[in-house]
Formats: structure tokens, C-alpha cells, sequence
């Protein structure tokens, strides 16, 4: 894809280089978007600040809300299981999001998601930015549609080129895979299947590091 990466500068929020510490503690206090009103708080990445991979998710779900931490609920598990089972050791990686807050409409007394707008993910863009200033990965993962368009274009399509190496300046090497919670949404009978294709995508990220 000629145009990866464009849309997105590496500007960083404020002056000087940027410190994971302090994007994380300017973030907690965002407000340049709704969704603050209705998230239990910001969820900022986390992961080694030379972290050699970057994974790059949609946005915090419940359980990440309400502990403050990315990928530490169903889908979190899920990705562990597949970085494990692709043989990268998860202490090189750091995780985030393209949206900090979680977005939700209530369904009784459960929190169900809802994809984020295109305005949301611009209002979050500043600390993805930062983010991807600060670590520098050597390969950057985008886990799910969401992910995938807004660091590699709208017209990127994760059904159509997971798994392939895209020319972008956010890395040495750039790719896209499905989000872990795509798993858990699919039939039951189909999980191990979409769970090893996955951990394929998963295992061309692992062969760079090797």
C-alpha cells in the first residue's frame, strides 16, 4: 500500500521527546472526546519502554476499565495464549489501543461494546502518536479493522492482508492480524481454527525477532 501510514504524523503532545511516564499521566485528564463521561478511566498502554513489539488494539474493553490496564480481560487472555503459543515472550511487547476509553451501551446490568467512531479515534490519536514516538518498536501489530485503518488507511482490509508485511514509517516491519475478541465472538466449533490462524500471523512477527 502506497499511502500506509499517512494519515498519521509522529508529532508528539507537548515538547521534547517523549516520556511514556508523562504521555500517561497527561492522558488520565483527556477530555477531547465524550467518551471520558461514561469510562471508568483512561486505559494507557503498557509494556517495556524499548519494547521491540508493539501491538496495537481497538479500544479497552470492561474488565480493562475498570482495572486500568490493556488487555487484561477475556481478549487479553486470548492473546496471551497466542503470543505463548507463537513463542513471543509477552515482556517484549507493549500493548495499547487507538481509543484510551472504553466505549459502551448498557444491556441490563452488563457494559456491551461499541465500536469507536472515526472522531473518537482522532481525539485519541495525539497519545497513539506519542506512544509510537517513545517505544519505537521494530514491529508494529494493529489487532483488528479498527487498528489496522487507522494506522495503515481506511482502505486497509484485515480480512483481505493480515498476515502481510505493509511499508509504513510507524516501523521496520508493519502488519495487521484480527483482534483476539473476534475469537471469542465466533462460533464455538470454529475458535480453534480462527485461534490458529492467529497464532500463524502471530508466528511472522516472532521470526522477525528471532
Amino acid at each position: 500500500m502506497a499511502d500506509a501510514g499517512r494519515q498519521i504524523s509522529l508529532d508528539v503532545p507537548g515538547n521534547g521527546a517523549p516520556d511514556l511516564d508523562e504521555l500517561r499521566a497527561r492522558a488520565a485528564d483527556c477530555q477531547a472526546c465524550d467518551l471520558w463521561k461514561t469510562g471508568t478511566q483512561t486505559v494507557f498502554g503498557e509494556g517495556p519502554p524499548t519494547a521491540e513489539v508493539m501491538m496495537v488494539g481497538e479500544q479497552p474493553g470492561d474488565r480493562e476499565d475498570i482495572e486500568g490496564h490493556p488487555f487484561v480481560g477475556p481478549a487479553g487472555r486470548v492473546l496471551d495464549m497466542a503470543l505463548e503459543r507463537a513463542g513471543i515472550d509477552r515482556d517484549r511487547v507493549y500493548v495499547t489501543n487507538v481509543v484510551k476509553h472504553f466505549k459502551w451501551r448498557p444491556r441490563g446490568k452488563r457494559r456491551i461494546h461499541q465500536k469507536p467512531n472515526l472522531e473518537e479515534v482522532n481525539a485519541c490519536r495525539p497519545w497513539l502518536e506519542g506512544e509510537l514516538a517513545a517505544v519505537r518498536p521494530r514491529v508494529l501489530v494493529c489487532l483488528g479493522a479498527v487498528a489496522a485503518q487507522a494506522l495503515l488507511g481506511r482502505d486497509f482490509r484485515v480480512s483481505r492482508q493480515r498476515g502481510e508485511w505493509v511499508d509504513s514509517p510507524l516501523g521496520e516491519r508493519v502488519t495487521a492480524t484480527v483482534h483476539p475478541s473476534s475469537i471469542l465472538r465466533g462460533d464455538p466449533e470454529d475458535r480453534e481454527a480462527a485461534m490458529a490462524g492467529l497464532v500463524a500471523d502471530l508466528k511472522k512477527v516472532a521470526r522477525e525477532l528471532s
